[in-house]
This record gives structure tokens, sequence and C-alpha cells, in this order.
């Protein structure tokens, strides 16, 4: 199985439900709270990882007890956490969730991600090798994503850019991007499929929510169902799909099997409350597999 490095974020999440969205000046009762740990980076991670992946997780932490508990979480999983860095007198970055009616809506502050520099990038880029998987996101600075994109391309790795939150900062970075896979919004955002084609990414994958996803190259597209399940919680839902992707493609699966793998991790995912902790077991999510 080839390698997979996921460079992102790392977060706590800060969780509760809640039965709509106050007002300005509201005090409301939600229920549920939970802490957990998230970041789309380290969520990416750990779903690849809790798969089966041999994953490598690059970012930054805090020197804070959050911090310890985003490391400690993705060991578990058995992601390599060799070129995650402490930053000193510095908070682990903290996303705080609301979920109405199964839906999220999430305020971040950045913290120790923001800390990420080229150097880490090259640190972690030092074990890796061709035809490897190069996995990121939006969540750390744009510049340093996009050097991280360039590098890995060139290394001769497979690179797969989850475009959230998106920012048309990334745009000048797409031509080093193989596949991308935004959802309906982001892609929007990004200018549609055929900017992003014309900047020389060759697969757009498009997430389309209960609807399921769409595979888009510049001579074809479909769009492929997903399984049926009883929505709990969908935090965690599109990392955990770029979690099995990456872990098809590192066992050289068709993007077709590998996101349709991904797609049935995510589903299973939104049937359980959480971020990492909602990603299935391998086992589960092979029995969904045609």
């Amino acid at each position: 199985m080839k390698k997979v490095f996921v460079v992102g974020s790392l977060n706590t999440d800060l969780v509760i439900n809640s039965p709509y969205m106050p007002l300005g000046g509201e005090t409301i009762r939600g229920n549920g709270f939970m802490t957990n740990c998230g970041g789309k980076g380290a969520n990416q991670a750990y779903a690849c990882g809790k798969l089966g992946g041999k994953v490598y997780m690059c970012g930054c932490v805090g020197d804070d007890d959050f911090g310890k508990m985003a490391v400690s979480n993705l060991q578990n999983v058995n992601v390599n956490t060799d070129f995650i860095y402490e930053i000193e007198k510095t908070p682990t970055g903290v996303a705080v969730i609301v979920v109405t009616e199964g839906e999220n809506r999430i305020i971040i502050d950045s913290g120790a991600n923001g800390f990420l520099t080229k150097n880490h990038i090259d640190s972690a880029l030092s074990v890796a090798q061709s035809g490897d998987i190069y996995l990121t996101q939006l969540e750390n600075p744009i510049d340093i994503i996009g050097y991280g994109l360039k590098v890995a391309k060139e290394k001769g790795l497979i690179t797969v850019l989850n475009p959230a939150p998106a920012s048309l900062d990334i745009v000048k970075y797409l031509e080093f991007v193989d596949i991308i896979t935004p959802n309906e919004t982001e892609l929007s955002i990004l200018g549609g499929k055929e900017v992003l084609f014309d900047k020389g990414i060759e697969t757009v994958i498009t997430t389309l929510g209960g609807s399921g996803y769409e595979i888009a190259t510049k001579d074809k597209s479909k769009i492929y169902p997903c399984i049926k399940v009883d929505v709990l919680d969908t935090t965690a839902a599109g990392d955990t799909a770029s979690g099995g992707l990456c872990l098809g493609l590192a066992q050289d699966w068709s993007i077709e099997k590998s996101i349709e793998f991904g797609s049935v991790c995510a589903s299973l995912a939104c049937t359980k409350r959480g971020a990492q902790q909602s990603v299935p077991f391998l086992d589960e999510a092979l029995k969904y597999l045609k």
C-alpha cells in the first residue's frame, strides 16, 4: 500500500445541539454538548488511518491539552505524527459547532494552524516517494498549502485537494492538483468545472450531499447515488469521504471505486455524532461496496 500524506489543520471541536440558531442577544437551551478532536486535516488523516491506510499527518498544534489530545487521538489509529509540530504560547485551533436539524454551523479560530511553514511540509515530504498520495485542504495559510501542492506534484505524488473552506486564493495553485473534491457551493465559488479543467485538474469529484456525488473529467461526467441512512450529524462526512478516497487510491483502486468507498464511509459517519469518532471501521464500510 502506498503512503498517504495529509497536510492540514488540527482542531478541537466544541459541539452542541440546538433547536435553532439564537438571535442576537438571545439565550436558548441546547443539549448533547461534547468535546472532540477535529480539524479537516486531522479528520481526513484519522479517517484514512482508521480505515487501514499508512498515513502521515503534517500540521501544527498549540502547547495546550487540546494539542496533546489531538496528537494522541491520531496515534490511536496508527497515524504517523512525527510531522505534527507544537507551537509554543499558542492555542490549538478550535471549532465551535452548532448542530440544528442535522446541519452544522461552524465558527473556527485557527490558532496554531496559522503557523504551518514550508519547512514543515518539506520535512514531511522527505519520506515520500513518487506515486504516494498527497491530501490537503484550506484551513491553513493558502500560500503554504499551495507550496505543498507544488512540491508534492514535483515529487510525483498524486495530489488531492479538498477546497474547504473555499477561497479564490487557491486558484493560482490549481495547476498542481490532480483531483479536487468540492461540494456544490465550493465548486461555484471556484468558478465551476470548466474553470478547474482549464487550470489543469484532471478529475473533479463534486459531493452532492444526500444526492450522492459526481465524477467529471473534460470528456465525461456521471452522477452516482449514495447509500441511504438516517442522518444524525454531518460534521465529518466530507472529511471521511476524502479519507476513504485516498485509502482507495493508495491501494491502486480506480477513482470510481475509491470515491464509491469514500461515499459509503461518509454516509455511515452521518449516522453517529461527532467528528473523528463517527468514522466507520473498515469492515462496516466494505459491507456496502457493490
